[in-house]
């Protein structure tokens, strides 16, 4: 569930670090993007509750929250928009895994402190697995990054899903050997 850094903005979809991740994980594990382009956690937590209920995954990747940054909306929005999300995935049952995100520096560091605060908050409350900057090793890197500035490009796509596999493997394992036994 996330925006246009898992929606494979400006690129292929199969080139995508989401589709990148269902080409690893060759058929043991469905993946469903459920990522729009332009999201904010209020548009994602408005759509969330009918994806659970169609899909009932046993792993949420929850990569919401650049739109609202990009607005400069309210951290303590953000944060109740994504907690619903995580509360709603946690009633049925799902693991998450929160994919945290950085906004420019132009924002002030005040504000830029409060909104990845938020990440790192509802992962100590709710107990959660983060990765706390999805674009680590990207986002400063302009080879990687489209001309917006924004978006990473294909070849930055790899270098996400490695950010993202590390906090990732163990919730597959686990969710592996639970529905084995």
């Amino acid at each position: 569930m996330g925006d246009s850094l898992s929606a494979a903005y400006g690129i292929e979809q199969e080139q995508g670090w989401v589709s990148l991740l269902a080409e690893r994980l060759d058929g043991d594990a469905q993946v469903v993007n459920a990522s729009i382009s332009g999201e904010t956690t209020s548009g994602g937590a408005q759509r969330f509750a009918d994806i659970i209920g169609q899909r009932q995954p046993d792993i949420v990747l929850l990569e919401l929250g650049g739109n609202d940054g990009l607005r400069g909306l309210p951290p303590a929005q953000m944060r109740a928009n994504l907690a619903t999300m995580i509360e709603q995935s946690q009633q049925a049952g799902a693991e998450v895994l929160l994919l945290g995100i950085d906004i420019p520096p132009n924002y002030g560091q005040a504000y830029r402190d409060a909104f990845t605060g938020v990440y790192h908050s509802l992962a100590q409350e709710y107990e959660l697995s983060l990765v706390p900057f999805l674009l680590e090793d990207i986002a400063l890197n302009q080879q990687l990054m489209q001309s917006d500035g924004i978006h990473p490009t294909a070849d930055a796509q790899p270098i996400i899903l490695d950010n993202v596999w590390p906090a990732l493997e163990p919730m597959l394992e686990e969710t592996y050997q639970a529905s084995s036994q």
